[in-house]
């Protein structure tokens, strides 16, 4: 049987062979499981995507993307909200470190982030 687990904020889709799992209590469970089966998983697709060359903008927290503001190929100045991130019920703009163009986005609204990691890539220039 397949699930999705969600594990510090990471979401991996495990495998459970069934005539293997031996409950010991409650809150804990032996079940063997292959290194295959610890894949993490992204929205809406089974393989996380590659960050591309260039400027990395990563999220200053964990939390969660309330709105996307920019676009991929929009133009960018240093400090302009690319998008809002909600951590700790307060919403804060994540901003462009450079001006350049926005060369890709790693995250659509809704989606959980943890902190450093990579929300855009913008191409400098």
């Amino acid at each position: 049987m397949k699930y999705i687990v969600t594990l510090n904020n990471k979401r991996y889709e495990v495998e459970v062979d069934e005539s293997k799992v031996e409950l010991t209590s409650v809150s804990e469970a032996s079940v063997p499981m292959t290194a295959a089966a610890a894949e993490p998983v992204t929205e809406g697709s089974a393989e996380p995507q590659q960050a591309a060359e260039g400027v990395r903008v990563t999220s200053p927290m964990p939390g969660t993307i309330l709105d996307v503001k920019a676009s991929v190929g929009s133009r960018v100045k240093s400090g302009e909200p690319l998008m809002v991130l909600e951590a700790m019920k307060m919403e804060n703009d994540v901003v462009a470190t450079s001006d350049g163009t926005v060369k890709q986005i790693l995250v659509s609204k809704g989606s959980t982030v943890e902190t450093d990691q990579i929300l855009a890539v913008i191409k400098e220039g």
